[in-house]
């Protein structure tokens, strides 16, 4: 089969094969998936199509195996989480973790990637150095800048600062 053929079976039985399999699945989208997927995998096997003179059915019957796989998938998907039971209940993220990552964010990337490197990932300078291309002069005066700005937008206003003495 060329590819002019397969592009003309295509257009001929893609909407016929689609119907066919949404009204085995009773799914349209997944019918449409399945489908699809089938064509892509028919379309390395164009050549063994035409020698087998169904390409209908052989689209159809992968599609149909497409189907069954992702049903048996989501069956040990759901039947794996219902052994495992409810996932732990953790906490949402607290006042000042909201407030940091506010923070961040309103930092320049490179400072805030930079931070999120050493204080979260614990990288030292010459590792973050490696990763991002930086030279280690440049992570350090990213490092100081960045906890400069972050000093300065995590400061507490309802604080007062102490009178010198």
């Amino acid at each position: 089969m060329t590819v002019e053929e397969f592009e003309e079976f295509y257009a001929q039985a893609a909407a016929r094969l689609t119907g066919q399999l949404f009204v085995m699945l009773g799914d349209l989208h997944e019918a449409q998936d399945v489908v699809q997927e089938a064509f892509v995998k028919g379309w390395s096997r164009r050549r063994q199509l035409d020698r087998d003179g169904r390409p209908e059915a052989w689209i159809r019957t992968v599609a149909w195996r497409l189907a069954v796989s992702r049903w048996r998938f989501r069956r040990r998907t759901a039947s794996a989480w219902q052994r495992s039971g409810a996932p732990p209940h953790i906490e949402g993220p607290g006042p000042e973790q909201v407030v940091l990552v506010e923070a961040l964010r309103e930092l320049p990337v490179q400072q805030r990637r930079t931070l999120t490197l050493h204080y979260l990932c614990d990288l030292t300078v010459e590792q973050i150095a490696g990763e991002t291309g930086l030279s280690a002069s440049t992570v350090k005066t990213h490092l100081a800048r960045g906890r400069t700005a972050l000093a300065l937008r995590l400061q507490d206003p309802r604080i007062e600062e102490a009178p010198d003495a």
